[in-house]
């Protein structure tokens, strides 16, 4: 029988009778509160902060809120099954913990403790390429999950080919590329604190541990730390690329390959022509262009363009259980969770994140039977209102 996910809030009651409560609030939309409170304003305001005013971490906020749910009532929804099948590969749930950078702001377990809370629930863990923790130690905390590798597509070709050759070595079985962040967007939080983890060498284990890095170095990483941050900043992003350079990341992996950033119809065509075999529907959770269509108004589209040829995730402003299920009448294959698993990470490490993918599976499970459904199959576009 399928796991009930939402069992979880009978635990939770259960404990209670000892006077035993949640570490951590199960309203997800507190925690970024809660973490403002307890963290250092550096990094809450580099997880928390948008581009430009915040217009676009709003709108996807407000895009997803605009749309209700029509429940259903008098149908069987006492079995109930979450699981999906996502680019070939078989998830407990539509879901998959975002690629998120620089982890160690938040925790000093950082990506390893994200990992293996999401590796205990059997979701996806998606791995910066811009992460606090070199992907091999990542791969080895996390033993068998189900791990996908997010490539920033900078400008040296033969560090790319190297982070793909790792990738796979270490058992990253999805290849998720980041378009929309060929550079930094003007981020007034981050700017006002004048705070970037890069340039004191934060977040870019990766690089730092990769031989054909280091190749471009005059002096070994340890020795000039100074250099390395030049060199990693120096190649970082790359603006110039365009379509037809899709082709060599289709000859350097032969998994699945996920566009992630894509808002436009005709951007999602192109993908599919291009041989992709899926897009995330994503402006960034609003942190690169100020301004932007909401992601949430923004899937229909791509999914009516591309929904028959390509698998279409979804992340930007995911934050409840019935967010998941309106992702999904809108179109959505499965979502991406981001800034809600890392306020968990930075409260209470690996419990903390095992703890929002717990709720945040527990409301859409419970969503999704009042709703009348009782797989993620059934739900379309007339499950919604505006």
């Amino acid at each position: 029988m399928a796991k009930h996910w939402a069992d979880f809030q009978y635990e939770i009651y259960r404990n209670g009778m000892t006077g035993a409560v949640p570490r951590l609030p199960t309203d997800l939309t507190r925690l970024e509160e809660l973490a403002e409170h307890r963290l250092g304003p550096g990094p809450v305001g580099y997880v928390a902060g948008s581009a430009g005013n915040g217009s676009t971490a709003r709108a996807n906020r407000g895009a997803l809120e605009r749309r209700r749910i029509l429940p259903r009532v008098l149908r069987d929804v006492q079995q109930r099954d979450l699981s999906v099948e996502v680019l070939g590969r078989a998830l407990p749930a539509p879901l998959a913990l975002a690629p998120v950078g620089v982890l160690s702001i938040m925790h000093p377990e950082a990506e390893r403790a994200a990992a293996r809370a999401a590796a205990a629930q059997g979701v996806p863990y998606i791995l910066s390429s811009a992460s606090s923790t070199p992907m091999e130690h990542v791969a080895e905390a996390m033993g068998n999950g189900e791990r996908w590798f997010q490539l920033y597509w900078g400008k040296d070709r033969e560090v790319t080919r190297s982070f793909l050759g790792r990738a796979r070595t270490a058992g990253f079985t999805v290849l998720v590329v980041t378009l929309d962040t060929p550079m930094l967007a003007w981020r007034p939080r981050d700017l006002d604190q004048a705070y970037l983890p890069f340039v004191h060498g934060v977040g870019t284990a990766n690089y730092f541990t990769d031989p054909a890095f280091q190749a471009g170095l005059a002096k070994p990483v340890h020795k000039d730390p100074a250099a390395a941050v030049r060199h990693f900043l120096g190649l970082y992003g790359d603006a110039s690329h365009t379509w037809p350079d899709l082709a060599f990341l289709r000859e350097q992996w032969d998994g699945p390959i996920v566009l992630k950033g894509i808002l436009h119809p005709d951007d999602a065509r192109l993908a599919a022509d291009a041989g992709m075999d899926g897009v995330a529907v994503s402006n960034h959770g609003g942190r690169q262009v100020a301004g932007s269509v909401a992601a949430a108004d923004a899937l229909p589209r791509v999914a009516a363009a591309v929904g028959d040829r390509l698998t279409v995730l979804f992340d930007s402003g995911v934050r409840t259980g019935d967010d998941v299920f309106k992702a999904l009448a809108l179109g959505a294959r499965a979502v991406l969770l981001g800034r809600p698993y890392v306020y968990g990470l930075g409260l209470d490490g690996q419990a903390g994140v095992e703890h929002v993918i717990r709720c945040l599976l527990a409301e859409f499970d419970l969503t999704l039977a009042l709703s009348g459904h009782a797989t993620p199959a059934t739900v379309g576009a007339a499950d919604l209102t505006e």
